[in-house]
């Protein structure tokens, strides 16, 4: 871990900074090389119905065998938007690894008709479990929609049937908000696609990363930039219940942080602290901010109320206290710390008593974050010269590691639990961070695509 001296150490603002010697300032993250880890074990996935009637995945020694299912094209006047949304709802569907989506070569019967039902056995002798058949078009108003219907093959019944609606420059929400709704009809589980993620931009050279904040659809789509690269920018997160984010950002060569409304594009600094401010993240009511200042080699988390601005601090020790995340019910916060001479996980009431350490395991952890669900925390570790990402339970039990690579660092829950964004930073001097998912299973890592490099990345909660 980075010593207490280096807490108040205060790299020079400007694009000469890397990110390395931005974060080492704060404390906050472990920096070294990484390898590749060990996988977990998986659970199955089930639908809804106990008695046989739900759709389900299948598991095969620790892997998910996917519920193959049949996505047709959808039909409409706009052959063009009827194809993107169907191209949309598969790949949501496919990249969660949940869903084997079948080759529409193979497709028997061509549909018409979104309410007539299916020749069932068309699709059974396709091995299909689920048929998803819509329409497309655009109502009175001008506002796109789509409509559609899912169907359970195996029991020949209906599932679920909905018509959405958006502004044309919210079309492919319309695909998520379809492909949500499938997912969560299939599994048992709230989907996870008609989200955002925010994120560090960076690009030029490794020594002179330009970093802007950033927005994207979950799966890449609709990228845009929060900040022009005139600052240094680091580790934004969303808060549950508002179009708000808050970040770190230089100021006058001491990092601050700040919130901004990302409807209008409005920023603003939480208090002037004397000590250097960082690691802020929202309360699940996102009316407070929890967050590090560092004074004197030490530091200590502080909660701010948003709405009175009022600060009380909750830890006050000679260590290193950092990277604070309240559970799902605001009553406990996960942090990291020093304070037993490593740097190891602890978790305290949300006052700032009872505080206890949780990981005991070989290495160090950092970066801790908790699940929406509650039931896990999120962790970075270092471990024999190796970055991994884990998971433990709010105790410190059941420790897994899903994936290791070179620098894994940052991870990040999708809202439903099951999935964690991460980056993992490139070797050698043309190198660059990207971002990588994988989910509880360890087993459907897959890269997420952005213009550029990309850094620590946050998830919107599911959108209104």
């Amino acid at each position: 871990m980075a010593s207490k001296q280096s807490v108040s150490r205060q790299p020079a603002t400007g694009a000469g900074v890397s990110r390395r010697q931005a974060t080492a300032a704060l404390g906050g993250l472990i920096l070294a090389p990484m390898v590749a880890a060990a996988a977990t074990p998986a659970y199955a996935q089930r639908g809804p119905d106990a008695d046989g009637g739900g759709l389900r995945g299948t598991q095969r020694e620790g892997t998910i065998a996917p519920i193959p299912i049949a996505i047709p094209l959808f039909f409409g006047e706009d052959e063009r938007f009827a194809a993107e949304m169907t191209q949309v709802i598969t790949a949501d569907l496919e990249r969660s690894g949940l869903f084997q989506p079948l080759d529409p070569a193979s497709f028997i019967e061509r549909i018409r008709d979104i309410n007539t039902p299916p020749r069932f056995q068309d699709w059974r002798v396709i091995n299909a479990q689920g048929l998803v058949v819509g329409r497309t078009g655009r109502g009175p108003d001008g506002r796109y929609f789509v409509e559609f219907r899912l169907y359970d093959v195996l029991s020949q019944r209906a599932l679920d049937g909905k018509r959405f609606m958006a502004d044309s420059n919210a079309w492919r929400r319309l695909a998520h908000r379809t492909a949500d709704t499938v997912y969560e009809r299939m599994t048992g589980e709230r989907g996870y696609f008609d989200t955002q993620i925010v994120f560090i931009d960076e690009t030029g050279a490794r020594d002179r990363r330009r970093k802007r904040l950033a927005i994207m659809d979950q799966d890449g789509a609709n990228a845009r930039l929060l900040s022009q690269g005139n600052e240094i920018v680091l580790t934004p997160r969303f808060s549950p219940s508002s179009q708000e984010i808050t970040f770190l950002q230089y100021v006058n060569d001491q990092p601050r942080v700040f919130l901004m409304n990302l409807d209008n594009g409005m920023r603003e600094m939480l208090g002037n602290f004397p000590g250097m401010t960082f690691a802020p993240r929202f309360s699940p009511d996102g009316q407070r901010v929890v967050m590090t200042i560092g004074e004197g080699g030490a530091a200590s988390i502080v909660e701010m109320d948003l709405r009175s601005r009022r600060t009380r601090r909750l830890t006050q020790t000679q260590a290193i206290d950092t990277a604070p995340c309240y559970s799902p019910d605001g009553r406990n916060i996960v942090f990291e710390s020093d304070r037993d001479g490593g740097q190891q996980l602890h978790v305290m009431s949300a006052d700032g008593s009872g505080a206890r350490r949780i990981s005991y395991g070989e290495g160090r952890y950092a970066t801790p974050v908790w699940s929406p669900r509650g039931d896990l925390v999120a962790f970075t570790k270092q471990a024999g010269g190796n970055f991994l990402i884990g998971v433990m339970r709010p105790d410190g039990s059941g420790e897994r590691i899903l994936t290791e690579g070179f620098h894994n660092e940052g991870p990040t829950w999708s809202p439903n639990g099951r999935v964690i964004l991460f980056f993992r930073e490139g070797r050698g001097a043309q190198g660059g961070s990207r971002l990588f998912s994988v989910d509880l299973t360890g087993y459907n890592e897959r890269q997420v695509q952005t213009p550029s490099f990309a850094s620590d990345p946050a998830w919107s909660p599911l959108r209104n």
